[in-house]
C-alpha cells in the first residue's frame, strides 16, 4: 500500500489525526508571510515609502491573479479526498494531471495576455507615478513563473487531500528560505532593489515546482495519471468544471475585496498605503494560520463524504472550528502583545512607523472575527458544496462595498479595515446559516 492509501485508509477522526494534517500547514503557511514581511523589509531598509508600496501593489496584483486560480488547490482536494474515501486511487491520480493541465494552460496565458492585464489593474490603482513605475518591473519579472506558481496549488491541494502535509511543508519551507536567502543577496548584497525581489521569488517559484513534481512521484508510478479515457472523461471533467467554476467566482469576489482594499488605501497618499501593507502582513499571519486547521477540514470533511459518513463530517467539522477559534485567540493576544515591535522593524520610516502603530488594533480584532469564516471555507471545500460558497460570498462582498460606501468618507483609513471586519462577519455568519443544509447531503 502506498503511503498515499495508507492515509487515506478508513480509521477515526481525532485530535491527534486532525493535528497531524493541520500544524505541517500551520508552520508551512507561517512562512509566506514572513516572506512576505521579508520582501517589505528588505526595501524598507531603503528608508523611502515608495519602494514599500510598489512591491506591496506588485505583489498584490500577482497575489490576486494567482489566488483566483486558487480553485485548483481548493477543488482539487475537495475531488481528491472524496476519491480517497471512496477507495478509488485510479481517480485521485487523475485529478492530479487534470489540475496540472490547468494550471500550466493558465499560466501560460498570463505571460501571454501580461501586457493588457497589468495594464488594466494599474488603470484601477491610482498609486503614485514612482510607484507605479517600480511596481511595473516588479510584475513584468515575477509573471514569468505563472505556470509555475499555478500548478503549485494543485500539487498542494493533491497533497493535502492525501494528507501529506509535510510535503507540502517541504516545499514551503524550500521555496520561501530559497527566497529570503535571493532577497537578502539580490537586494541588500547587489543593489538590485524592487527587481532583486520579483527575481528572487521567481526563481523560488519554479524550483518549487520542481520540488513538488519529485514529492507527487506516487501518483506518477501507476498508469492512472496518463489515462487518456479517465482524465477526459466527460462527467468527471464537468464535475470538475462546477466545482472549480463556483470557487473562481466565490476567489475573483474574495479578491475583489483585498485588491480594493489597498487601492482606496492608496488613495489616502503613500504613507497609509505603506502603513496597510505592512499591517497586511499581520492579516496573512491570520489567514495562513487558521488555514491549517482549515485544510484539515477540508480533507477530513472530504473523505467522509466519500464515505456517505454523516457522523464523521460532524466530528471533523466541530473538531477543525474548536481549533481554529483557540489559535485566532493566540493570534490576537500576539498582535497586541508583539505588533508595535514587529512594525518598528519592518520599516525605518517614521511616518510609516506612526500610521501603522494607529491601525494596529484591527490586527488585534481580525483573527477573533474571522475565525469562523475561515474554519466554515474549509468545511464546504471537503463536502464540494461550492455553490453555497459561491452565493454566501456574493453577500459578504455586497455588505464589504455598502460598508465601505458609508465608512470611507467619514472615518478614512479606519473605515476601511473596519469594512473589512464586516465582510468577515458576514461570511461566517452566511456559511454557519447554511452549514445543516451540507451535513443533511453527507448521507
Amino acid at each position: 500500500m502506498s503511503e498515499a492509501d495508507a492515509a487515506a485508509a478508513p480509521r477515526a477522526i481525532t485530535n491527534r489525526r486532525l493535528l497531524a494534517v493541520a500544524l505541517p500547514i500551520v508552520v508551512s503557511n507561517a512562512t509566506v508571510p514572513i516572506l512576505g514581511a521579508v520582501d517589505t523589509g528588505v526595501v524598507g531598509q531603503l528608508g523611502e515609502a515608495a519602494p514599500i508600496g510598489a512591491v506591496g501593489v506588485g505583489a498584490v496584483i500577482l497575489t490576486a491573479i494567482y489566488w483566483i486560480f486558487g480553485f485548483l488547490r481548493m477543488g482539487t482536494v475537495g475531488l481528491t479526498s472524496q476519491a480517497f474515501g471512496r477507495g478509488d486511487r485510479p481517480e485521485a491520480d487523475a485529478m492530479l494531471s487534470r489540475a496540472l493541465m490547468v494550471a500550466l494552460t493558465a499560466g501560460a496565458g498570463l505571460i501571454l495576455l501580461q501586457v493588457p492585464i497589468f495594464a488594466g489593474a494599474f488603470l484601477i490603482a491610482p498609486a503614485s507615478e514612482e510607484v507605479e513605475t517600480l511596481a511595473q518591473g516588479y510584475l513584468g519579472i515575477r509573471v514569468f513563473s505563472a505556470p509555475a506558481a499555478i500548478s503549485i496549488y494543485g500539487i498542494t491541494g493533491w497533497l493535502i487531500a492525501a494528507e501529506r502535509t509535510r510535503a507540502v511543508l517541504v516545499i514551503q519551507l524550500w521555496m520561501n528560505g530559497l527566497n529570503i536567502a535571493l532577497d537578502l543577496i539580490f537586494v541588500l548584497g547587489m543593489g538590485w532593489g524592487v527587481s532583486g525581489v520579483a527575481t528572487a521569488t521567481f526563481l523560488s517559484e519554479w524550483s518549487g515546482l520542481a520540488l513538488g513534481l519529485w514529492l507527487c512521484r506516487d501518483a506518477f508510478r501507476g498508469g492512472h495519471w496518463r489515462d487518456v479515457a479517465r482524465v477526459f472523461d466527460r462527467v468527471r471533467l464537468k464535475r470538475m468544471a462546477s466545482v472549480n467554476t463556483d470557487i473562481l467566482i466565490r476567489s475573483v469576489l474574495l479578491q475583489a475585496v483585498f485588491v480594493s482594499f489597498l487601492f482606496l488605501g492608496s488613495d489616502l497618499g503613500d504613507v497609509p498605503l505603506a502603513a496597510n501593507q505592512i499591517l497586511l502582513q499581520f492579516l496573512y499571519v491570520t489567514s495562513y494560520a487558521l488555514d491549517g486547521f482549515a485544510f484539515a477540514a477540508e480533507t477530513l470533511v472530504g473523505q467522509a463524504f466519500g464515505r456517505a459518513r454523516r457522523d464523521l463530517v460532524r466530528r471533523a467539522s466541530v473538531l477543525s472550528g474548536a481549533w481554529s477559534a483557540g489559535a485566532a485567540a493566540v493570534l490576537a493576544a500576539a498582535f497586541a502583545l508583539l505588533g508595535g515591535m514587529v512594525i518598528d522593524t519592518m520599516t525605518t520610516s517614521e511616518a510609516v512607523r506612526e500610521a501603522a502603530h494607529t491601525y494596529l488594533p484591527w490586527m488585534v480584532l481580525a483573527p477573533l472575527v474571522g475565525a469562523a469564516s475561515w474554519a466554515l471555507d474549509g468545511i464546504f471545500i471537503g463536502a464540494t458544496a461550492t455553490r453555497d460558497m459561491r452565493n454566501m460570498m456574493v453577500i459578504s462582498v455586497a455588505g464589504y462595498f455598502a460598508a465601505v460606501a458609508v465608512l470611507l468618507p467619514t472615518l478614512g483609513n479606519h473605515g476601511l479595515w473596519l469594512a473589512l471586519m464586516v465582510s468577515f462577519t458576514l461570511r461566517g455568519l452566511t456559511l454557519g446559516v447554511r452549514y445543516p443544509a451540507l451535513e443533511e447531503r453527507a448521507g
